[in-house]
């Protein structure tokens, strides 16, 4: 019967962490919530399989996202980020964000940690007045989402940006073969089928 309250009290404790209710502090943005978003180059089709994201908190959350990416208008160029994507709630900006993808024109599966700058948490959340050519007014805009390209050989850019902005570079990064394949999820899956469209003519 000790051993149960134990477990149970023990269970109780890693929730309070893993919530970060009274051991970490909320998140306070001066929005509801950031986003990312995924693009890459035309012809060069990328499944994403996850998104882990290490808020600044230290708290770490999984599969925050994944799947399909937008695709750029011409072969040699990128996206500047992407004004769609996935709201990332109650996550507290990140520190670092975890990328698995599969590149399905090669095929080959990668992997790479991004360590995100302070610079770009605080661009993050700086108020920058703009005039929005969608509202057709002023307004104070903030650079709340944060697009990751991913093209063949592992490589990866990052942008951040907002609707009203537009978007500017973070950096490049070359990430690793997973060594482990495609869908590490116990599925047995296998890299997905390109779409046709995608397929350079």
């Amino acid at each position: 019967m000790r051993r149960l309250v134990f477990s149970v009290g023990l269970l109780i404790s890693l929730s309070a962490c893993a919530t970060g209710g009274s051991v970490h502090p909320p998140v306070k943005l001066p929005y509801p919530a950031w986003y990312i978003g995924f693009a890459a180059p035309k012809h060069t089709e990328v499944w994403v399989e996850t998104v882990d994201v290490l808020d600044t908190r230290g708290l770490a959350f999984f599969r925050v996202h994944g799947g399909v990416a937008s695709y750029t208008g011409k072969v040699e160029g990128w996206h500047q980020g992407v004004s769609g994507g996935k709201p990332i709630n109650n996550v507290d900006l990140p520190d670092q964000i975890f990328l698995r993808w599969q590149s399905l024109v090669e095929p080959q599966a990668y992997k790479v940690r991004i360590q995100i700058p302070q610079w770009v948490r605080k661009d993050m959340v700086r108020p920058e007045r703009v005039y929005c050519r969608g509202t057709k007014e002023w307004i104070d805009d903030y650079r709340f989402a944060i697009t990751l390209g991913m093209a063949p050989g592992g490589i990866v850019k990052v942008w951040i940006g907002g609707p009203c902005l537009g978007f500017k570079e973070v950096g490049r990064y070359e990430a690793k073969v997973e060594p482990l394949g495609p869908n590490q999820d116990g599925k047995r899956l296998f890299y997905r089928a390109p779409n046709p469209a995608a397929k350079p003519g």
